[in-house]
């Protein structure tokens, strides 16, 4: 063999059922995102029990979940050396030390910085377990296998309420972070010696220096810059509608108790969105399911202005999927423009500026409801919603390119 061989010659990952990944993936995924969203339901029995006002739990809220986002970049880096495994291994445990930490905290303050320390460890999760699930799925059905890790998120936040509801039974808010941060530490400890099993070691790169593969990887690249618009916006979308959505249904009249129903409703249709949409990306294509998505969307959110207030339970299911359903799509897309030796790192930057939509929409549709009104701001943000549909087209030269590489 060549040297010039041996250099363009791919080298496969370790030998590893897909599915063993995949269900890895998702088990990290689901306790990660209880771990974060446990904090929640809590938050009254914190207050009352630590004497705090409303800006000091924001401030908690956001420390916990802000903080996860920091080291998404740097993960992603690190784990083009070492794989993916130990590093979400490695974040959960992070994690779940920071709980148990976060439960002997005396004060405020101290909460406050055992919070920030244990919530950087979530950095790790979501742009590492899309990597390593989409490398398991390389050569078939990636977009249904990130479509259900993605799923798999929610299935932890619908836990965190009826975990902390459950185990408030039998303690304090600090019982409870007890518990469920050793259950992680057991969990994880649980899964280390099946490592040659799930493990997929570090991705092997491939090299090549023809004029060619260098234009292919600049269109990639293009190609990722214009879905990152598009994941921003979508997130944009996500977290505006959650701030509003409640409001928008007190004001049409709806008790908060049926609101409380309809929010689950909501966050039902976004699991299913998540799931579903993951896997008709295989079959129906990125952009029309953008499009479907995303114009559902635009168009029920600013229905619920004037739709009939029984109409609003069934809305509320519908709009979830659209919602939500976009995020798989795009999350899969990711794997299409990076090469596997890349996906690590270029997950975590598409992780990382999704943040930007969703911390700025809520500062930003919170504003402008306070000076234009509620209404007028529901219409806004279908108009900023309904850019994601042209926006996406140009998603569509680089997706064509991308089908005649292989």
């Amino acid at each position: 063999m060549t040297i010039t061989s041996q250099k363009n010659r791919k080298i496969e990952p370790r030998s590893i059922p897909p599915r063993r990944v995949l269900l890895f993936g998702s088990t990290t995924h689901i306790l990660s995102d209880l771990f974060f969203l446990i904090l929640i339901p809590l938050l009254p029995t914190i207050k009352n029990d630590l004497q705090l006002n409303y800006t000091e739990i924001g401030i908690l809220r956001s420390a916990f979940a802000g903080t996860s986002a920091v080291l998404q970049i740097p993960a992603g880096f690190l784990a083009e050396h070492i794989g993916e495994f130990w590093m979400l291994l490695g974040g959960n445990i992070w994690v779940s030390i920071g709980l148990i930490g976060m439960s002997v905290m005396p004060g405020f303050w101290s909460l406050i910085s055992m919070t920030i320390i244990g919530g950087l460890g979530g950095g790790t999760q979501h742009p590492l377990a899309s990597s390593m699930v989409s490398r398991a799925y390389e050569s078939s059905g990636r977009s249904s296998a990130v479509g259900t890790v993605n799923f798999a998120g929610d299935l932890g936040k619908m836990l965190a309420p009826l975990s902390a509801a459950g185990l408030l039974l039998f303690g304090t808010w600090r019982t409870v972070l007890w518990i469920v941060g050793t259950l992680g530490l057991f969990l994880m400890a649980a899964v280390i010696p099946l490592k040659n099993k799930l493990d997929l070691g570090k991705p092997m790169p491939q090299v090549s220096s023809s004029t060619t593969e260098q234009n292919r990887s600049e269109s990639k690249l293009s190609g990722f810059i214009v879905l990152t618009v598009i994941g921003i916006l979508d997130s944009a979308v996500r977290s505006g509608t959650l701030i509003l959505f409640p409001f928008i249904l007190i004001e049409r009249g709806i008790t908060e108790s049926q609101t409380t129903l309809m929010l689950f409703l909501l966050f039902a249709g976004g699991a299913s969105g998540k799931y579903v949409c993951g896997w008709l990306d295989e079959r129906v294509g990125t952009i029309p399911l953008i499009w479907l998505t995303k114009g559902i969307t635009t168009v029920l959110l600013i229905s619920t202005l004037i739709a009939p207030t029984i109409s609003l339970w069934p809305l509320a299911l519908i709009i979830g999927v659209g919602l939500n359903g976009t995020s798989s799509v795009l999350y899969a897309t990711v794997a299409k423009f990076i090469p596997v030796q890349r996906r690590a790192r270029y997950y975590g930057y598409f992780y990382t500026t999704n943040e930007i939509g969703t911390v700025a929409a809520p500062l930003s549709y919170g504003f402008i409801a306070d000076q234009i009104g509620l209404k007028m701001t529901v219409l806004i943000m279908g108009v900023v919603t309904s850019l994601i549909l042209p926006t996406s087209l140009a998603l569509s030269k680089h997706l064509k390119q991308k089908s005649k590489i292989r």
